[in-house]
């Protein structure tokens, strides 16, 4: 074969296996149902972290199916993605909570603590949720470092073992909010990022979006883990990494489907492995 015709062949194989739909795999990991009631091994329950009683913000909690009290426990703390979000693909995000299915897939509700956290905002005189971007910067930040304390004091969660995931508006966010300030950034032992990042794309339509802001934030991450993934390819995020001078402990994989989405955790696939792999190598090296 001429090598033009091997150097086809080779871009229709990758064409390929980018244009795979991980829909076609049936999901092996079912996320438990959110049900209203105290927080107990495998249920997926509603919580408000003390001081947010008089409003409607809340996040959920998942206690492992194998959870007792006692021991410690790695924590997964999950952002979401950005709502009102949908593709051609079929592909959708609400921005909510419950939406949130990253950590589930992680631990597949064994050995570790699973809490989906929202970005906080004040709306016609409500404070609830934010479906979109980050709301309220500080009040978003007060109730991640407030709640992962209080899951840590009253669950048993290993404050040494926290680890902060995300998808999409929330792996931005993995930065965003959680290098924002010396405080938060100080509550993580690792990061899951999947898809986009901090500092990648300067048109975000928030303040601080800028790159030289998000390297002040990227230099408090340090030599801790990141893992960071993306449909198809993560060389605008190696690119954008390489340019800052910044010497990280970085994962990178590239994802074989096009999908904007994290549901892909929830199937039996080699990148899905791979995460899990990584995230005990990270629990068992914190010391």
């Amino acid at each position: 074969m001429k090598t033009g015709s091997i150097a086809l062949l080779a871009v229709l194989v990758q064409a390929s296996a980018q244009s795979v739909d991980w829909k076609s795999i049936p999901p092996d990991v079912i996320v438990p149902a959110v049900t209203q009631g105290p927080p107990a091994p495998g249920r997926r329950v509603p919580q408000t972290t003390s001081g947010w009683e008089c409003t409607e913000v809340h996040h959920l909690l998942t206690l492992p199916v194998d959870w007792r009290p006692g021991p410690k426990y790695p924590v997964l703390i999950e952002y979401a993605g950005n709502g009102y979000y949908a593709d051609a693909r079929g592909d959708t995000c609400d921005g909510s909570v419950e939406g949130c299915v990253l950590g589930y897939g992680i631990s597949a509700g064994k050995g570790m603590i699973w809490a989906s956290l929202p970005f906080v905002e004040s709306k016609n005189g409500i404070t609830q949720n934010a479906p979109k971007w980050w709301g309220d910067i500080e009040e978003s930040k007060r109730y991640t470092r407030e709640t992962v304390r209080d899951i840590c004091a009253r669950y048993g969660g290993d404050p040494q073992r926290v680890i902060l995931c995300g998808f999409s508006r929330g792996s931005i966010g993995c930065n965003f909010i959680g290098l924002h300030d010396d405080d938060i950034a100080a509550l993580w032992c690792g990061f899951v990022c999947h898809s986009h990042y901090d500092g990648v794309s300067a048109r975000w339509p928030y303040e601080g979006a800028s790159q030289a802001a998000a390297l002040v934030r990227l230099k408090r991450l340090g030599n801790r883990p990141q893992w960071i993934s993306h449909e198809g390819s993560t060389s605008a995020t190696e690119k954008w990494l390489q340019s800052t001078g910044v010497k990280g402990n970085w994962t990178f994989v590239p994802m074989t489907f096009p999908n904007h989405s994290s549901a892909w955790v929830l199937r039996d696939m080699p990148e899905r492995q791979k995460l899990r792999e990584w995230v005990a190598r990270l629990i068992k090296a914190v010391p």
